[in-house]
């Protein structure tokens, strides 16, 4: 999923899906590039789960996953308490290294 995202071309697709289902004709003209290579991108979102397509007729409608980034999310969310609590360890610990320093009354 991070590899998806990690794309320039993937990840201006999914922001402009956030404002709502495209077609994919639309998707393709705001990118410089081949129609079959644009395509193996939408695959590729598509394959990870983050957007889904349609096809009505000759129209192909692309749309993001309700639950497609929250893999993603509950990650960088358990990553986020992890780092959060080493943060706080840290301040802990300089706040006390601080308060016993023997050389801070000859210093400061």
């Amino acid at each position: 999923m991070f590899h998806a995202m990690g794309d320039a071309t993937r990840l201006g697709v999914v922001e402009r899906l956030a404002r709502g289902p495209a077609p994919v004709g639309e998707l393709f003209g705001a990118v410089s590039m081949t129609l079959p290579s644009f395509l193996q991108h939408l695959r590729l979102l598509e394959d990870c789960g983050i957007i889904q397509s349609e096809k009505v007729g000759r129209v192909r409608t692309c749309s993001l996953q309700p639950d497609g980034l929250s893999a993603a999310k509950s990650w960088i969310d358990v990553q986020r308490s992890a780092w959060a609590s080493r943060l706080e360890a840290l301040e802990d610990y300089v706040a006390e290294a601080s308060r016993n320093d023997p050389g801070k009354d000859r210093h400061g």
